[in-house]
């Protein structure tokens, strides 16, 4: 069921399935909720499944010319408080996790679980600020779609770009549906995001980490680093997926989650 809320003058949109225990998801960049519609229906015969579009992105509107991630985090919570929700199990994928670790830090008491769906804990370096400085570039030039269709293949392994060829496409539509202030929007809001390596470090509750080994945009190292932060977490390695795992391997990810889900009760 498709639904929505009004936050600080816009409109939030999200949708709503199942019932049980409660799952919030996480879009990532260029994303929305439609990003997940082959993955969370495996939950929603013993869950409750909340999938928000980020504002920016999806139907959602703007709030301002920087998104913070503390802020989005506190769109999910005027969600859940909407839905009468006081705790979940956020998974945030990408951009979305950046959202979840903002989430957790605001909102410690209403978060049952989290998972780093292809994500990390921490800031942007001097590198990735730059990236993101010439995505605004360019998409202020109107070349929106030059970045889609750079990085949405890009998020798959370079294997599955082929076998994937109508869920790359999905996903490029998807994509070309954001409006460039959101997209800039959050890319500001990314550039500009807290480094939250010590909230990970403490491991409460015990998080999820999902890795590809094909990710083209997350390495071997830095989830590694991740592991040795936080050795105590739960760790689900996706061996043929890249950076979209719940797309690439579905069934793997679908199973890693639910023992995960098991092991929080």
């Amino acid at each position: 069921m498709r639904k929505s809320i009004e936050y600080q003058g816009i409109r939030v949109h999200y949708s709503v399935e199942g019932d049980g225990r409660v799952l919030l998801f996480l879009h990532g960049y260029l994303g929305s909720s439609a990003i997940w519609e082959a993955f969370t229906g495996r939950f929603t015969d013993r869950y409750k499944v909340i999938c928000l579009d980020i504002p920016g992105h999806g139907a959602s509107g703007i709030l301002a010319p920087v998104h913070e991630m503390e802020e989005m985090a506190r769109v999910a919570r005027a969600v859940l408080d909407a839905e009468q929700v006081s705790q979940v199990v956020v998974f945030g994928h990408s951009m979305g996790g950046y959202v979840t670790m903002e989430f957790l830090h605001l909102f410690p008491e209403a978060t049952a679980g989290y998972c780093l769906f292809h994500s990390t804990c921490f800031a942007d370096n001097d590198e990735k600020k730059l990236n993101r400085d010439r995505e605004i570039s360019l998409v202020m030039c109107g070349k929106k779609m030059q970045i889609i269709h750079t990085n949405i293949p890009k998020g798959f392994a370079e294997k599955n770009v082929a076998t994937l060829a109508p869920w790359v496409n999905r996903a490029k539509q998807i994509a070309a549906g954001a409006p460039d202030k959101g997209i800039i929007a959050l890319l500001q809001g990314m550039k500009s995001r807290r480094d939250h390596t010590e909230l990970l470090r403490k491991a409460t509750p015990k998080p999820l980490l999902i890795w590809g080994r094909r990710d083209n945009y997350i390495g071997a190292e830095v989830f590694e680093k991740l592991r040795n932060i936080a050795p105590e977490a739960s760790f689900l390695i996706l061996d043929e997926s890249g950076h979209m795992g719940f797309i690439e391997e579905p069934e793997n990810a679908y199973l890693g989650i639910t023992r995960y889900l098991a092991s929080l009760e």
